[in-house]
């Protein structure tokens, strides 16, 4: 039987208006340390997010974006935090911000495979239902 891994993971959200609180969520960000897996992805709803926040620039966010990806895997040029620990990185990704980038609190869930599990949170919270 499959080991049962346990993980934590928050949704990346774009908070145009930081004073009004309304967000679109754009990503997640998975750690399962069982299995020496972290691990962030974007997918942006650009016709969306210019519907929801029309003065927003898509262009000037997209590298703040692309940086938690980078950090999440290691990259030297995300800089020194991209070389802490992988649960160290998580907890800095996750902490709780005021800016147009913020994450969810952080959830708990259990997976026999770990690797599936960005995609499954995709689907379920940033894709738009079919």
């Amino acid at each position: 039987m499959p080991t049962l891994h346990t993980y934590d993971y928050a949704v990346i959200r774009v908070v145009p208006r930081v004073e009004r609180e309304e967000f679109i969520n754009v990503g997640v960000i998975v750690s399962c340390p069982s299995a020496g897996h972290l691990q962030a992805a974007i997918e942006i709803d650009e016709a969306r997010l210019q519907a929801f926040a029309p003065q927003l620039d898509l262009v000037a966010l997209r590298p703040w974006l692309d940086a938690i990806v980078a950090i999440c895997e290691g990259r030297a040029e995300a800089g020194p935090i991209a070389q802490l620990p992988p649960r160290a990185r998580f907890h800095f990704l996750t902490a709780k911000r005021s800016s147009v980038v913020q994450t969810s609190v952080t959830h708990v869930g259990r997976t026999r495979e770990p690797a599936g599990i960005v995609e499954h949170l995709l689907e379920r919270m940033v894709r738009v239902p079919r």
